[in-house]
């Protein structure tokens, strides 16, 4: 009885999530600097209509709905990345920003950018889905490498020692991208300013594409993997007395990591704190169970990547400030909690 009074509560929230996800998703739709009618702006979703202006048609199907597309699969994708890293490193400050790995993807899509900037005018396409993720994965991958082995002794994984060797990679990759903006030309110059700061004003249907398949592989890969993290939470010796074959699995959930984290920086660039936030959050609504955890944060990600979304279009318009600003000054207080609330435990 228990079981299943858990299952439907479980079920409640997702429910209630998925809920609020809709009406952020209606309000993203119909809030920007241009005004547009609640009404008229979920018109011009429907197929075939034509009454609307040309201009209130196109400033919905092919900025506001992609970019909030894009919105969701990124904000879903970075919650699962800091879930699954949380649960990987067992403790609750691992984040693809903090500990550098988003760092890293973003000085690997740099590169992409830089070295292979030429190539976007004639095959955009091959930009998007090649060079960029690619090179942003390895950055991210190399990165997340490092800093489990760094962080990682015989006596287990610490996490004063991941931060601090995630302070010592971000200033390495900032000084490297500081060395592609000196090289960049002036076009390459403006996309790496963006890149830095994380936005999502770029947002087309061949990045959404991309996103989704990323989002629903991960998606996929993680909650297969969700009993293997629960187990690896009692420690590592508990999971190989358990049958699981810890290092592996390590291995295997660094490079999905990685992968995702790469995604997302070549999408949107450099988004912090969304891995950070979300699975705490998830954790005070539905507890450790990664079963639960995993698509409660998928959610819940989405849901506050919107939200900054809208602020960022909307607290300075008719400018449009990158969302890595908002998420910023959104998650910089919840970290400083965080490491009050963990201090004795880095002592």
């Amino acid at each position: 009885m228990s079981n299943q009074s858990s299952r439907l509560s479980l079920g409640a929230v997702l429910a209630g999530g998925m809920f609020a996800l809709y009406l952020a998703v209606v309000s993203s739709i119909t809030l920007g600097p241009m005004d547009i009618g609640f009404f008229d702006s979920l018109r011009a979703l429907l197929p075939g209509e034509t009454d609307l202006p040309k201009h209130v048609l196109m400033v919905i199907q092919q900025v506001r709905l992609p970019r909030t597309l894009l919105c969701i699969a990124v904000g879903g994708m970075l919650a699962m990345c800091g879930t699954v890293m949380q649960g990987l490193f067992r403790n609750p400050l691992a984040d693809p920003g903090i500990i550098g790995v988003s760092a890293g993807a973003s000085l690997g899509a740099a590169m992409a950018i830089v070295l292979f900037g030429s190539l976007a005018a004639s095959y955009p396409i091959l930009l998007l889905f090649g060079t960029v993720p690619m090179f942003a994965f390895l950055g991210g991958a190399l990165t997340t490498i490092l800093v489990y082995k760094l962080g990682t002794s015989a006596n287990g994984t610490s996490v004063a020692m991941m931060l601090l060797a995630g302070v010592a990679i971000s200033a390495l990759a900032g000084a490297g991208l500081g060395l592609m903006n000196y090289f960049a030309d002036d076009q390459a110059l403006r996309d790496l300013s963006l890149w830095s700061m994380g936005s999502l004003a770029g947002a087309d249907w061949n990045g959404i594409i991309l996103g989704f398949i990323a989002l629903t592989i991960l998606f996929a890969l993680f909650y297969r993997d969700a009993d293997k993290l629960n187990a690896l939470l009692l420690g590592e010796a508990e999971a190989n007395h358990m049958g699981i074959d810890v290092q592996t699995l390590k291995r295997r959930l660094i490079l999905l990591t990685a992968a995702g984290v790469g995604v997302t920086v070549s999408l949107a660039g450099m988004i912090g704190f969304i891995g950070l936030i979300v699975p705490h959050v998830g954790r005070m609504i539905c507890g450790p169970n990664h079963r639960r955890l995993i698509p409660l944060a998928t959610i819940l990600g989405a849901l506050l990547l919107l939200v900054a979304d809208m602020i960022a279009r909307t607290i300075v318009a008719p400018l449009d400030m990158p969302v890595g600003i908002v998420t910023a000054l959104l998650g910089s207080p919840f970290f400083i909690w965080l490491l009050i609330q963990q201090k004795g435990r880095l002592a």
